[in-house]
């Protein structure tokens, strides 16, 4: 933009400034103006008041009737070549300005720059102490006043302190998100020496490179871990959930076990001697099949963060399947390492061969007197569905704990051992637990509760979807329903109202013994349409055998993990004429 004297009263025949021209080219010229004005006003006003410049000149204020362009100087000089002149004084204003507006943009800049550490410097930030420092690319962070607030719990975020963050977001890579930085951000102190190259460990490879490949038709909720879901419409078109399809639940990467070099090892009692069990001598104990029905706590999490955000995984209904497991009884393998029932209180551990790179495992535990009671079923599993087990399911041995959440059946098993109290793994203390609704995370305390086992009674619809269009007439609704603890389904109640009127389903399946009602029942119901309805509010609620119901709504269940998700389920239908 040229920037020319107006007309001035002091002058004659000086022309007037431009107006800028409109649209982004105007938007630019008008900024260009306001930056000038900031840089050269203050230098042209104290050069008006010296005495040694010849030229009188005056400056005012002239602006356009468009409200919105900025105030912007102008100049009018008199006398003989005053034109030419004029020109220079503002040829050298306008230098004199640029060095003083990049002078003064140098001192910004210097008062903002963000203060430098080495890596020994953060690492010296790791405790309560000394505060919390971490990482992240060149960035350094003081996180001590997150570190209880994490959603992990602060054991987790504390595996970090002093160092960088890189490990463990390429193993919980959900971290990797606009909303986690934000909030990081939040805690920024400096940033990290260029100098400083960061330690080889960095360079390591991606942990889960080495991860199975997956089937395309699973609803994937997460990569890293990998975390999917059948979709609902091939969820229950076998009473066997395919191998393939199976819903994944993993914590960690998937180790690649070798079978020949796989060893168990089973803690014994005090004054007997541990086991080390190969697969070859697992095959020795009697075999052992039953079929099992296994549900992520947060199975149907969705519905919970409808109604209010939790923190989790977005399951679906489809957090849950059903194979047929063989392998060992746990109770011989504990009694062969001379394991026995206690008039104490007692737990069986577990802990995975899946890690992370701390060389933390998963773990979890169960009571040892389920495990001891050869009538509970619990396997160490090393077939599924006639086949040995998958990588993403726990090649070569899992835990499978019949009637109780998925997250105590611990794949790709180690190492078991038998101790006064539960499991200290994560897992295990501080998560699957349920909480009232009025408890979030400033007041959340995780040995106030305990740990799940046995879930609710559950149910879902899968055909129709949400959202989908049927036919009048006749509809058919599909499903499944199971109960944890063996507590078998009695009933499936379904309405296409909304709640007002109920139809009892028709169970498939297999049938089952009292109290051993492993698996879940299939069911289904054909039902004519209302005449006239353009649209059914599709709920449905099971009954167990002792008589346990669905609560109808999520909120009096709602709870800040979003586990225990068993309301009424829903789903809502077009009908055509």
């Amino acid at each position: 933009m040229v920037l020319a004297p107006p007309l001035c009263p002091q002058s004659s025949g000086v022309r007037r400034v431009k107006k800028p021209p409109s649209g982004p080219r105007g938007r630019r010229a008008r900024s260009a103006t306001m930056l000038l004005h900031r840089a050269v006003i203050p230098c042209l006003r104290q050069a008006c008041r010296l005495q040694s410049v010849p030229s009188r000149f005056c400056i005012r204020a002239c602006s356009t009737n468009d409200s919105l362009q900025p105030q912007c100087p102008s100049l009018a000089f008199s006398g003989a070549n005053s034109s030419t002149r004029g020109w220079r004084v503002m040829g050298t204003l306008l230098g004199l300005g640029a060095v003083l507006a990049y002078h003064d943009h140098r001192c910004r800049a210097a008062e903002k720059s963000p203060r430098i550490y080495t890596r020994e410097e953060v690492k010296s930030h790791s405790s309560l102490e000394t505060r919390i420092w971490v990482t992240l690319g060149c960035e350094v962070f003081d996180v001590t006043e997150f570190v209880d607030l994490h959603p992990g719990g602060p054991s987790k975020l504390m595996l970090a302190a002093g160092g960088p963050l890189e490990p463990f977001w390429a193993l919980y890579a959900v971290h990797d998100q606009a909303h986690v930085r934000e909030i990081l951000a939040q805690y920024k102190v400096g940033e990290l020496s260029p100098e400083d190259k960061a330690p080889s460990t960095l360079k390591t490879s991606d942990p889960y490179a080495d991860d199975p490949v997956r089937h395309p038709a699973l609803k994937v909720n997460s990569q890293r871990p990998f975390n999917a879901e059948p979709p609902p419409e091939l969820l229950t078109e076998n009473y066997i959930t395919p191998n393939p399809i199976f819903f994944t639940r993993n914590h960690l990467p998937v180790p690649n076990l070798k079978p020949e070099t796989y060893r168990l090892h089973v803690v014994g009692p005090p004054g007997c001697q541990s086991l080390s069990l190969s697969l070859d001598d697992l095959y020795q104990f009697p075999k052992h099949e039953v079929t099992v029905t296994l549900q992520c706590a947060g199975n149907r999490r969705s519905e919970m963060t409808q109604f209010k955000e939790v923190k989790g995984l977005e399951w679906n209904a489809g957090a849950i399947s059903t194979a047929r497991w063989a392998g060992a009884r746990l109770c011989d393998v504990l009694a062969k390492a001379g394991h026995q029932l206690r008039e104490t209180e007692a737990h069986v551990c577990f802990e995975g061969l899946d890690s992370d790179p701390t060389g933390t495992a998963y773990g979890a535990s169960i009571p040892l007197a389920r495990a001891m009671d050869p009538e509970a079923d619990v396997l160490l599993a090393y077939e599924m569905n006639g086949q040995p087990l998958p990588r993403d399911h726990g090649f070569p041995v899992r835990v499978v704990v019949p009637g109780v959440v998925g997250a105590r059946h611990v794949k790709w098993l180690g190492k078991v051992s038998v101790e006064p109290e539960e499991s200290y793994s994560h897992w295990q203390r501080r998560d699957y637990k349920g909480f009232s609704p009025s408890v979030d995370w400033d007041t959340v305390d995780f040995d106030s509760a305990p740990s799940i086992q046995e879930l609710p009674v559950q149910s879902a619809i899968t055909e129709p979807k949400d959202g989908e269009t049927v036919q009048s007439g006749e509809v058919t609704i599909k499903g499944y329903a199971w109960s944890g603890g063996g507590r078998a389904i009695v009933r499936v109640d379904v309405s296409l109202d909304g709640g007002l009127t109920w139809q009892v389903a028709e169970l498939d399946g297999e049938e089952q013994r009292p109290r051993k009602a492993w698996a879940w029942r299939l069911w289904q119901l054909q039902a004519p349409v209302p005449a006239g309805k353009k649209e059914l509010n599709i709920v449905c609620k099971a009954v167990d055998d002792s008589y346990n119901v669905q609560p109808d709504t999520v909120a009096p269940i709602w709870n800040l993990r979003g586990v225990l998700s068993n309301a009424w389920h829903r789903v809502h239908v077009r009908v055509t004429p």
